[in-house]
């Protein structure tokens, strides 16, 4: 199910013995987008410190009740390593941080989480050679102290500027429960659409900012304008996003890549024949 960010902060962690705070931010990385940790406020239990939740810490999460509850203890957060959460989070210190949990590197491999489409472990077996293939990428990384992390927080207020003008600011950031995938940025259209909201997905970003605090993507004002509109008080359902995806002539992040190529492929053939008879037809297919 989609989530939405606003939604899950202040959600109460609780370890295997106890409460540890709430959440208060999350950290995706900017190739992928997924949600790679949760920050947490640890309150007065460990005054002034917050630290990181890994998804592969989550157990089980009781929406209702609002609450994550984890698989490690209140003794295993705290002696985790320090991170300073004002500060970029660099793979030096990505690696301590999983090392110490015994975690596989998500980087290293062509899924989303390491080897799987989802967080979850691998057998020891699996970790030994995952590990020992991408020795060399996690050295490199390592020794650049490449930091590919983002909060949340720090997108959010970010402008996003759509072919034909902008289109307003980040509000949100919405979220796949089970893979921990953004699917979509919640954009306040302000005084460009009276303040209605629009969604963007991570694929349609063709430049990124991080100075100018600002999103480029590759759909137009006139499109979203006429899209069916994203309405907060409701969940994002799979039919929604179908008829979204298809108006907008976007392919869907739920289709393979073949699949994703062929519709890109079609796209280009209808933008290049734009008077053929039958190119409204296409237009109006849904993607298969």
């Amino acid at each position: 199910m989609i989530r939405s960010a606003k939604e899950v902060r202040k959600f109460e962690i609780v370890a295997t013995d106890g409460g540890i705070g709430s959440v208060d931010d999350f950290y995706f990385d900017d190739e992928r987008w997924a949600i790679r940790y949760l920050v947490v406020d640890t309150g007065h239990w460990l005054p002034g410190r917050r630290v990181l939740i890994s998804p592969l810490s989550i157990r089980r999460t009781d929406w209702d009740e609002q609450r994550l509850r984890l698989s490690i203890s209140r003794d295993q957060v705290k002696a985790s390593p320090g991170i300073d959460t004002h500060q970029p989070v660099s793979r030096r210190h990505e690696q301590a941080y999983l090392d110490y949990y015994g975690y596989p590197y998500y980087w290293a491999h062509a899924g989303l989480w390491g080897a799987y489409a989802i967080p979850m472990m691998p057998t020891p077996a699996q970790m030994a050679k995952q590990r020992a293939s991408a020795a060399a990428t996690e050295r490199k990384a390592a020794e650049q102290g490449d930091a590919r992390l983002r909060s949340v927080s720090e997108v959010t207020g970010y402008v996003i500027r759509a072919v034909d003008g902008d289109l307003g600011h980040v509000e949100d950031a919405l979220f796949d429960d089970l893979s921990w995938a953004t699917r979509y940025l919640v954009v306040d259209t302000s005084n460009w659409w009276f303040g209605k909201h629009v969604l963007v997905a991570p694929e349609w970003i063709t430049d990124i900012s991080w100075t100018e605090r600002s999103v480029s993507v590759s759909i137009t004002r006139q499109q979203l304008r006429s899209a069916p509109q994203y309405d907060r008080a409701q969940h994002v359902d799979r039919q929604w996003e179908l008829e979204y995806y298809r108006h907008l002539l976007q392919p869907a992040y739920w289709l393979t890549a073949d699949e994703a190529r062929a519709i890109k492929e079609a796209q280009s053939y209808l933008r290049e024949e734009p008077d053929r008879p039958d190119a409204g037809v296409e237009r109006r297919s849904r993607p298969r």
